[in-house]
């Protein structure tokens, strides 16, 4: 039995986790896939890491550059020195060396957060709490109680669990996750023989208003020890939209090669190795217009992600701080932190300033 089940291990899923955890409820966070982070996602190919996510932070509001500030004195951030166009970059851009998981694990600490856990199902019981029903590779039918629930994830795959609850919620609950939807987007992450002729001028390139690729970060720039050349390609939608149902995504990952090495460099379309990941959630189209989206019937559950709001990072950040006071509101009303936590070995200090009055 816990307090609260957090779904999604997120930027908003982890700040609500540590809210509710610092206050002192028993909370326990359940994770799809096999690491925290979401989209500030880093995937390691042969020994380096490679982010094919989120590929920076960027300050777009007070929490954003709280953070920021916050992680570059920890060692974890650092500034991305080949951005320095500022008609590209207006704002100074800023990357992890090891990977941009490294803001999630730090968020994560201490939390008791399952891995490989993909929820199929919440039920509320005659005992006046959530049953969350979830699978893992090994069992099918796993169930925790929760007196309530926060669903960090993506407006379509909350509704996806909550839709047979139909009857069970306000009307107006189910309507307002309906609107929200998303742009897709393919990231293709490619591996080259260094140093290559002509060569890229610069760490990041916009490819707007260009039909197949919206970007592409030469991400072996991020860390000063890379002993070769990694792009990442991010396609647009409108490419990515026709693969997202496809069972095999080589194909599409060498037609952004071909496609990147005719508008830039030839050689662009010859890697050594590519790898090709698939956001079906890449981008809100069409954001909530509320901090988090809330319901106490049947019982008390939060909605919240960076679709709450089209800021993203900063809007992650707030939804969470939101859906913990939300919830906070409906369960024991204990002290929630002032701040956002952050940690240093074993001391536990405060970074972020944040409004429990949301």
């Amino acid at each position: 039995m816990f307090d609260i089940a957090i779904i999604g291990a997120g930027m908003a899923g982890l700040i609500c986790a540590q809210q509710l955890y610092q206050a002192g409820y028993r909370v326990v966070v359940l994770e799809k896939s096999r690491g925290v982070g979401g989209r500030v996602a880093t995937r390691r190919i042969q020994g380096t890491p490679v982010d094919h996510g989120v590929p920076f932070l960027e300050a777009k509001g007070k929490l954003s550059q709280q953070l920021i500030e916050t992680l570059c004195d920890r060692g974890i951030l650092h500034r991305w020195m080949d951005n320095q166009d500022q008609a590209e970059c207006p704002s100074p851009r800023y990357v992890a060396p090891t990977g941009m998981t490294a803001i999630a694990k730090y968020l994560a600490q201490d939390l008791d957060i399952r891995f490989s856990c993909r929820v199929c199902a919440i039920t509320p019981t005659p005992e006046q709490t959530w049953q969350i029903t979830y699978h893992t590779p090994e069992e099918t039918d796993n169930n925790l109680t929760a007196a309530a629930v926060v669903m960090a994830i993506p407006a379509p795959q909350a509704l996806t669990v909550l839709e047979p609850l139909e009857k069970e919620f306000p009307s107006n609950f189910l309507e307002s996750l309906q609107t929200v939807d998303f742009n897709p987007c393919l990231s293709v992450m490619a591996g080259y023989s260094s140093p290559q002729q002509p060569p890229l001028t610069s760490g990041s390139i916009n490819c707007s208003p260009d039909a197949n690729l919206a970007w592409i970060g030469v991400d072996s720039s991020k860390r000063s020890d890379s002993t070769s050349l990694i792009c990442v390609f991010h396609s647009t939608a409108e490419f990515a939209q026709p693969y997202l149902e496809a069972a095999d995504l080589q194909e599409a990952g060498q037609q952004l090669l071909t496609h990147a090495a005719q508008i830039l460099v030839p050689w662009l379309k010859t890697p050594d190795w590519f790898q090709i990941h698939r956001w079906r959630y890449a981008f809100p189209r069409t954001p909530a217009d509320k901090d988090c989206l809330v319901t106490t019937t049947p019982l008390p559950l939060v909605c919240c992600g960076d679709w709450c709001g089209n800021n993203l990072i900063e809007s992650a950040i707030k939804s969470g701080l939101a859906a913990a006071v939300k919830i906070n509101q409906h369960l024991r009303q204990l002290s929630l932190p002032d701040q956002v936590i952050s940690f240093v070995g074993a001391g536990l200090i405060t970074i972020l300033s944040c409004c429990t009055q949301i």
